[in-house]
């Protein structure tokens, strides 16, 4: 990853906009962001931070206020980030929520946050949206670089103070950083479900025991007093502890049969006891049941002796009403007589109340006489009526004439102002149209201008870059030819070094009595001897391919050299001499033009759907200015017939009416009138006819008593029982004569009048002994069902922990497995020597990793002297594998890093961070990192060892890596300028510093 620009607005320390033009900056490959303390040096690596992850480094994080204190209200804070990865050019854009002046009115409003994720795209020029989103953009930056905000802090911006800490921190301290930088959460997790499993484990044989045990205590309370053999004294986990309940469950079985056995003996003789006791209580409670059925017997017939006069008049009184019931109907129809002749002569009153004097005293004929005559005259009206109801619609029709009249008048004015407007309207449409037309026809020349605008564009940018890469292909051809002819004149040297001792290697090969392949000679008295710095053919073929190799890529640089080249005179060619920014500007000016024809020309069909609109609006409105004449000429025509019509009724109903104030009172007053009159003269008739039908109901009532045996009809009204006396009466004559006929079935019976003969009987008696014998069946039955059901329970239970022993077995087996694994995990197990957890196994894996990275460099910061190594001792609180010693080379001896001095814990803290950037990085996935930053630290150094850690970070550079110092060590300006003037004479390239 590098980092091209950032540019801040209202963040932090920086009240307005600041850029930091990262690629001037890593030029030379060394830059320094200095300043006195509190200039916001660290708010520039917040920002970084901030545009990749959202949020500010951890120990920043709280209590930070991203938005500038000195911004001015209505600016708002933005942090945008330019950068490249994995070959793309990407820019985030964060803006964090913050509260804003509310546009209107007083207060402030709070706007959301944003954020905006672009790629620039080479083929096109321009920069093309990827995301809108919080969470999309997150999780893109987290795939690119392959770390989290926390290894991402570490490992680019390398704060040297968590480092020193880092250095000195105890086991446990030192594994959580690991622990967030590494990832080990999958090997905790391990632990974790092993530990889980070991615990689950335990409950599950916990469980499985508690539940045998428990399976015994139901055995000990269904075995009862029964067994006086105490349970087995174990717990749960405890080895002997199945064999002993199961072995105990034996001997409860059995003494539960013993006890079965006898209880059925003792059912058996009960159950025959019981039954001679009930056979006796039978026997007294029959003879009981029969002495008292005698005795009650004799004491109801002497009560039936003392009712019997009753019983006779009570025959008698039915008797009357027996005679009187001949004469009922004759009563009913005279009292109904009685009450309609009441009820008519009412009604008759009533109703000759409401007629004239003259007419209150007439009869039903005169009555009916005059109600025909209302009704006759009423009748004659129906005629008026009608025209007093078409009067009424010829008044209605008259006004609805009337508002057309006004309403066809109104439309007239409106169609007469719309067309005179028309000749002006009609203009302005069609320069609408014209100018929409001639726009598209403009739009279109100049769409075929911007093709070849745009290729020249694209053109000139290629040859931009073109020449830029084509400079850098020469330098690296240059380079090329140079390693490649010493890597030639290397070989060439060691050959003729070779050959220069050659003979060391043929006399290496000679032995006595053995021809020289030179001189023939058996003999070899003075051999030649290889001499210090001999160059054998090994070193001599590794020249020779490193001389291929050099030959090889200066052949590739020349080739891409050549390439680029041809691309750029083709890029050339097409783009000519014209700078990119002038073309740029014309392709703008040329689109801006363009688009603002396309706009008008955008309204084309809109104009043309606005002219056919308004000339079929004109045609309307010529049509319906003369319907409206038209229909004004046939609504005075018929206003006059209905002036006529109008005149003609009027004269009529005036007759008609008479005195009322209209005809429909007139004929409603007749209609009462009438009413009334039939009314009364049906009231009178069924006044007379009630009159007549009571005075023949006295009649037949004198008649029907008489034949009845009553003297008078008053005498057999009296004597009639309305239904419910009745009843009444015959029912106690009925219970009396069947009392009587039971009792005398009674005392005819043999058995009672036997058992009357006998001695008293004493049914108690039996019934307690009964009761005895049964008490003693039941308890003798409880005692064998609950023998039976004691030895039932316990064949099953004794079955149930059979059964989850032999199941609980393979269970145990596999427990111990677990425990065993759970425990070497954590590192509580004795076969884990150093008590060491997985996690911290891992992570000292990790750590040794780092500590051999971080020697390379921390060796040649401190001249050779110090070396970090990895140590497995055990340290804070029990923890190993996680200690960092450093070896003094002066003593020979290994210390702890705490006894590092200031600038030694620094430097060695620097080699520490840089160490472990390589691992995180390696660990991501081996993403490039070329932008690093060193924060603060440098105070503390000598001159000399000052030199030493800049010369390590000259070795970044030289990795082509970009590294940003930040630090207000005044010194440290002077000597970055000092080593990249060296920079700049080694090679020879122009430098630029900020």
């Amino acid at each position: 990853m590098r980092l091209h620009t950032l540019r801040v607005t209202a963040f932090g320390p920086f009240g307005g906009t600041e850029t930091v033009d990262f690629d001037a900056l890593s030029e030379a490959g060394l830059f320094l962001l200095h300043g006195p303390t509190g200039a916001g040096k660290t708010s520039v690596l917040d920002a970084v931070c901030y545009a990749l992850y959202g949020s500010v480094p951890g120990e920043r994080q709280s209590g930070l206020t991203l938005r500038s204190d000195h911004a001015d209200p209505g600016t708002r804070t933005e942090v945008r980030l330019d950068f490249s990865i994995a070959g793309q050019r990407l820019e985030i854009t964060r803006q964090p929520p913050w509260q804003r002046p509310k546009k209107r009115g007083t207060g402030t409003t709070v706007d959301k946050a944003f954020s905006a994720l672009r790629q620039y795209r080479p083929d096109e020029g321009e920069w093309r949206q990827l995301s809108r989103s919080h969470q999309e953009i997150g999780e893109e930056i987290g795939r690119l670089l392959g770390m989290s905000k926390e290894q991402f802090c570490q490992v680019v911006l390398l704060p040297q103070g968590d480092f020193a800490r880092f250095l000195r921190a105890d086991a446990e301290a030192r594994g959580q950083l690991l622990g967030r930088l590494f990832d080990t959460r999958r090997f905790a997790a391990v632990e974790q479900h092993l530990a889980a499993l070991r615990k689950a484990g335990e409950k599950a044989v916990a469980a499985e025991d508690a539940a045998l045990l428990a399976d015994a205590h139901r055995m000990q309370q269904a075995a009862g007093d029964t067994l006086e053999l105490p349970l087995p004294e174990a717990a749960p986990g405890d080895p002997g502890l199945a064999a002993a309940v199961l072995a105990w469950a034996a001997i409860a079985r059995g003494t539960a049969r013993e006890h079965r056995a006898a209880a059925h003996s003792a059912l058996t003789f009960a159950e025959a006891a019981r039954t001679e006791a009930e056979a006796r209580l039978a026997d007294a409670q029959e003879t009981h049941r029969l002495q008292q059925r005698h005795a009650e017997a004799l004491a109801r017939a002497t009560r039936l002796d003392v009712d019997r006069e009753q019983v006779q008049a009570a025959e008698r009184e039915l008797e009357r009403s027996r005679r009187a019931g001949a004469v009922a109907p004759a009563l009913a129809l005279r009292d109904t007589a009685r009450q309609e002749h009441r009820a008519a002569a009412a009604a008759a009153a009533q109703a000759r109340a409401a007629l004239p004097a003259a007419l209150a005293d007439a009869g039903t004929d005169t009555l009916t006489a005059a109600a025909r005559r209302a009704t006759e005259e009423r009748g004659r009206l129906d005629a008026a009526r009608r025209a007093e109801h078409r009067l009424t619609a010829v008044r209605e029709e008259r006004a609805a004439l009337d508002r057309q009249d006004q309403a066809d008048e109104e439309l007239r004015q409106d169609t007469e102002t719309w067309l005179a407007a028309w000749p002006a309207t009609e203009a302005a449409l069609q320069e609408r149209l014209d100018t929409a037309q001639d726009a598209a026809t403009r739009a279109e020349h100049l769409t075929a201008r911007t093709g070849p605008a745009e290729a020249r564009l694209d053109a000139a940018r290629r040859r931009d870059r073109l020449t830029e890469d084509t400079a850098a292909a020469h330098a690296r051809m240059l380079t090329a030819r140079e390693h490649a002819l010493g890597a030639h004149e290397h070989w060439l040297r060691l050959k003729e070094q070779r050959l220069a001792g050659i003979a060391a290697e043929l006399a290496d090969r000679l032995t006595d009595g053995t021809p020289c392949p030179v001189c023939g000679a058996a003999d070899h008295p003075a051999p030649a001897r290889r001499s210090a710095g001999h160059i054998d053919r090994a070193a001599e073929d590794a020249a020779l391919d490193a001389h291929t190799r050099a030959d090889t890529a200066r052949r590739t640089a020349e080739t891409a050299h050549a390439d680029l080249r041809a691309a750029l005179a083709a890029a050339t060619e097409t783009a000519t001499d014209t700078p990119t920014e002038q073309l740029a500007a014309e392709l703008a000016e040329l689109r801006q033009e363009q688009q603002r024809f396309h706009r008008t020309a955008a309204g084309l069909h809109a104009a043309r759907e606005a002219v056919t609109a308004a000339r079929a609006e004109y045609d309307r409105r010529l049509a319906a200015r003369q319907d409206t004449a038209t229909r004004a000429a046939s609504r005075a025509s018929r206003r006059d017939l209905l002036e006529q019509e109008h005149t003609q009724l009027a004269a009529e109903l005036a007759e008609a009416r008479g005195d009322a104030a209209s005809v429909a009172e007139r004929a409603e007053a007749l209609g009462r009138t009438a009413a009334r009159l039939t009314g009364a003269a049906e009231a009178v008739r069924r006044d007379e006819e009630a009159a007549r039908r009571l005075k023949d109901a006295d009649a037949r009532l004198a008649d029907a008593a008489y034949r009845a045996g009553f003297d008078t009809p008053h005498q057999a009204a009296d004597a009639l029982l309305d239904d419910r006396a009745h009843r009444e009466l015959q029912h106690r004559l009925d219970l009396w004569q069947i009392e009587e006929r039971t009792v005398r079935a009674v005392l005819a019976e043999a058995a009672t009048s036997a058992a009357a003969e006998l001695p008293p009987a004493d049914p108690d008696f039996a019934a307690e002994a009964a009761e005895a014998a049964g008490l003693r069946l039941r308890r003798a039955a409880s005692a064998q069902d609950a023998a039976t059901r004691r030895c039932t329970e316990l064949d099953r239970l004794s079955t149930r922990a059979t059964t989850a022993v032999r199941a609980s077995a393979a269970r145990r087996g596999g427990h111990e497995q677990v425990a065993g694994l759970a425990a070497l995990t954590a590192g509580t197990s004795a076969d884990n020597e150093h008590r060491m957890r997985l996690e911290s196994y891992v992570l000292a894996a990790r750590l040794e990793q780092v500590a051999a990275a971080a020697t390379a460099r921390l060796a040649r910061m401190s001249g050779g002297r110090y070396t970090l190594v990895h140590s497995d001792d055990r340290a804070g609180r029990g923890r190993s594998g996680l200690g960092l010693h450093v070896v003094d080379a002066w003593t020979g001896r290994e210390r702890d890093t705490t006894t590092l001095s200031g600038g030694e814990t620094f430097f060695a803290s620097l080699a520490l961070a840089l160490g472990l950037a390589d691992v995180v990085t390696d660990e991501a996935g081996g993403v490039r990192l070329d932008t690093l930053f060193i924060d603060e630290g440098f105070g503390s150094l000598d001159d000399q060892t000052l030199d030493e850690v800049l010369d390590v970070l000259d070795q970044l550079r030289e990795r082509d890596r970009s590294v940003g110092i930040v630090s207000h060590v005044a010194d440290l300006r002077r000597r970055i300028h000092a080593q990249l003037e060296i920079v700049k004479h080694r090679t020879g390239s122009a430098v630029r510093q900020r």
